[in-house]
């Protein structure tokens, strides 16, 4: 209990890390994630001089490669067209704070807890991202609690509040839904394979919680976490065996207590779907394909449609094609899919640039740690996946994963579990 304070405010840097915010006594141009960025390049700096190493592995340096490249491409691309949207020529100065900030978030961790592993990082996302459904629960139903998020914190409130979104605190839209979708990649990944957590019934029930909670809430706040909770759901129950017929004695006692939890979360669900306006209301926003399905027969949402008939847009000529046309903001082309935006705006030049950029990353953990290659194939899909809807990505993970000390990947593979 006298380090429950310490623990919860590494919570609060990691979900300013992760969540990213605007204070409204602070300049509009800064966030949480540059000021992070910013202490992470000073502890950088430091660390070098003391230890007289120079930090970045050559994995790192190869990933910087490609963040410069493609930010040289989108920058050709503006000045080929004319054009001064700088969106992502300038994708050089996001690497770096989202590694700077990573770092903060990992020498925090690693001098609170004396390490960092791939189990604990993934332990403090997974609380993070629960308590930030908790916040949008919260947020949505008391008032005075709204009003205080909303006066402090700069997070675009006016569109979400307007549109009726979900929302916590740096936690909305297609982002926290991609955020989210990574988030329960992991928490399957290690509920799978760490033997810590198979051997700790707290433990295990504990991120099983964080998964369902996740599940439900965080397509309350975006649809987009349903790829994550499908990829992380189907991982899980591979792992088992049950699909191949053969049940190791350890994955049969985890599978109950999965199965008793999803029977309990369905009931809970079922029950407040009938008693409580309000999560009606947020359910079926959340799982409209699913109603849609059981009421007509038909699997759509009122989004998706939308995606499919009117924002398919892409280049009008063969230069555009190649090198785009040096316009991403704005919303002019009026189309949020991510394969459209990046083309549009660098073309196919850049987007393979930038697309080859997390294969990379992908690649460099999947090799380093084989017994996760599958975690790491995941998040690669899952890059792919979310362009259909949304022009984002999610280097922001694997900045942290960067962050760890090659001993810390050879310490969490001696906690593994061989699978065959």
């Amino acid at each position: 209990m006298k380090r429950l304070p310490v623990v919860i405010f590494v919570g609060v840097i990691v979900s300013l890390y992760y969540f990213p915010i605007g204070l409204s006594f602070l300049p509009e141009a800064l966030n949480t994630k540059m000021i992070l960025g910013m202490i992470g390049a000073v502890l950088f700096f430091f660390d070098s001089v003391k230890t007289k190493r120079f930090g970045a592995t050559m994995d790192m340096l190869g990933a910087t490669g490609f963040a410069l490249l493609f930010s040289y491409i989108c920058y050709f691309s503006t000045d080929i067209n004319y054009t001064n949207d700088y969106s992502y020529a300038t994708y050089f100065v996001s690497f770096f704070v989202w590694l700077g900030g990573a770092y903060s978030v990992i020498y925090l961790i690693r001098n609170i807890h004396g390490e960092t592993n791939f189990r604990l990082l993934t332990t403090y996302l997974a609380a993070v991202c629960t308590v930030q459904c908790i916040l949008a629960l919260m947020i949505d139903r008391i008032k005075p609690f709204k009003n205080l998020v909303d006066t402090y914190i700069n997070q675009g409130q006016d569109f979400l509040n307007e549109t009726n979104r979900l929302y916590g605190i740096g936690a909305a839209l297609d982002s926290a839904g991609v955020r989210f979708s990574i988030v329960l990649i992991l928490i399957a990944a290690v509920l799978s394979k760490d033997n810590t957590i198979r051997s700790d019934r707290k433990y295990m029930i504990g991120l099983l919680i964080a998964f369902f909670m996740i599940s439900v809430v965080g397509n309350m706040i975006s649809r987009t976490t349903s790829v994550g909770m499908a990829m992380g759901f189907v991982y899980l129950i591979w792992s088992t065996g049950i699909l191949r017929l053969v049940i190791k004695v350890e994955n049969l006692k985890f599978f109950t207590v999965f199965i008793i939890m999803l029977t309990i979360i369905a009931g809970v669900s079922v029950y407040l779907y009938n008693a409580d306006e309000s999560f009606h209301h947020n359910l079926r926003f959340a799982f409209e394909g699913f109603f849609n399905w059981m009421e007509t027969g038909e699997w759509k949402t009122a989004s998706t449609d939308k995606l499919n008939t009117q924002m398919w847009i892409w280049p009008q000529d063969t230069k555009s094609w190649l090198i785009g046309t040096g316009i991403f903001g704005f919303f002019v082309y009026s189309t949020d899919i991510g394969y459209c935006r990046f083309i549009l705006y660098c073309g196919l030049i850049g987007f393979s640039v930038f697309a080859l950029f997390f294969v990379y990353n992908a690649v460099v953990f999947a090799r380093k740690v084989k017994r996760y290659r599958w975690t790491f194939l995941l998040l690669m899909a899952l890059s792919f996946i979310v362009w259909l809807k949304v022009a984002t990505d999610i280097f922001l993970i694997y900045a942290l994963f960067y962050c760890l000390k090659e001993r810390e990947w050879r310490d969490e593979v001696n906690a593994l579990i061989t699978r065959r």
